[in-house]
């Protein structure tokens, strides 16, 4: 299994967004957060913005926002906003067309897959991006030693 990249740049844009609650940021800055390009987080923000947990204006002075506080948006709503689950099971190919021992095992696979992902679902709704801050907050306060040193 593999994590979805799409899903982890929208993450780590939101919670640097926080940072800064009340200046838009463009999508050159969320880029360079990010270590991506423009185009990726405007596609990749389209679904936040949908989802309303984001607003977005053209123009001077524009950019993006946070439309809620990081405390009303859980880890299960942005991956449904993306439409990406944050960890993707490989996709089956069929290598032999026809054959029932691998119809057999897809068909068990898909269940274990969609039972995982209910599971995970219902985890990932407990966990605010609030929560997450918080870690990184306090990941940032066990490493640094003075206020120069803070990283996030």
């Amino acid at each position: 299994m593999k994590r979805n990249k799409r899903l982890s740049v929208a993450l780590h844009v939101l919670l640097h967004m926080a940072e800064r609650p009340y200046a838009a940021m463009t999508s050159e800055e969320m880029a360079a957060c990010a270590g991506t390009n423009a185009v990726v987080i405007r596609r990749t923000f389209a679904g936040l913005r949908e989802a309303q947990i984001v607003s977005s204006l053209k123009g001077h002075g524009g950019g993006w926002r946070l439309v809620r506080p990081l405390s009303e948006i859980t880890l299960e709503e942005v991956q449904r906003a993306l439409d990406e689950r944050v960890v993707a099971a490989p996709s089956p190919h069929d290598e032999s067309p026809g054959c029932l021992i691998e119809k057999a095992i897809h068909l068990a696979l898909d269940d274990a897959v969609a039972e995982a992902n209910r599971v995970l679902d219902r985890r990932l709704a407990t966990i605010s991006l609030a929560d997450i801050a918080a870690d990184v907050y306090r990941l940032d306060r066990a490493v640094s030693s003075t206020p120069e040193d803070h990283k996030y």
